[in-house]
């Protein structure tokens, strides 16, 4: 490791625009991607619960039933968040029915999104259902491109279509280097639920 002298000056300079509301991306193969959303989401409403709008979460693949350590914590704070979805697509019964589990989440994340009355909408897991052929991605961007100019909303899931890349403000691509799950050690309670 090299020792660095700490920057005496400011290394950047104050952006000149308007604040408005950012699409933000979290994709790439590595860890961290909902972890980094949920972080922004708890900033969001830590901000804007006092203030009259609201943050929301909806997790496109997690059943509504689940009760993962995230899904816990942010019953106990009141931040609503959904899961749309059916689970794993390799432990479906019925593909068609995810997809249309998706499409009706998509109904209810583009209302949250283009209602006006939401701070930040996360869309935990949104590229899957894409990529997967079971929402149009015209309809996503559409709504992306209509939202009211206040609304954050985060993106987050592997293999993000690049029409989503172009139309993003901030894209953050989580790289794995290395992870434990490839050492033959199972996921970690508190850790990956």
């Amino acid at each position: 490791m090299q020792i660095e002298t700490p920057p005496s000056a400011k290394p950047y300079d104050k952006p000149e625009g308007e604040r408005r509301g950012l699409l933000i991306v979290n994709t790439g193969d590595g860890k961290g991607k909902s972890t980094a959303a949920f972080g922004l989401a708890l900033r969001a409403f830590g901000r804007t619960h006092v203030h009259g709008k609201g943050v929301r979460i909806f997790q496109f693949m997690k059943v509504p039933s689940a009760r993962f350590g995230e899904h816990r914590m942010f019953e106990q704070l009141g931040l609503p968040i959904e899961g749309l979805g059916d689970g794993f697509s390799w432990k479906s019964q019925d593909l068609e029915r995810s997809a249309q589990l998706a499409r009706d989440g998509w109904q209810r994340a583009s209302e949250a999104i283009l209602s006006g009355e939401n701070f930040m909408v996360v869309l935990d897991e949104l590229t899957y259902p894409l990529i997967y052929g079971w929402l149009p991605l015209e309809a996503v961007v559409d709504t992306l491109k209509a939202r009211p100019a206040h609304v954050h909303v985060v993106i987050t899931g592997r293999r993000c279509p690049p029409e989503l890349i172009e139309l993003a403000d901030t894209v953050t691509e989580m790289t794995k280097v290395k992870h434990a799950f490839n050492a033959g050690v199972p996921a970690q309670r508190g850790i990956e639920d």
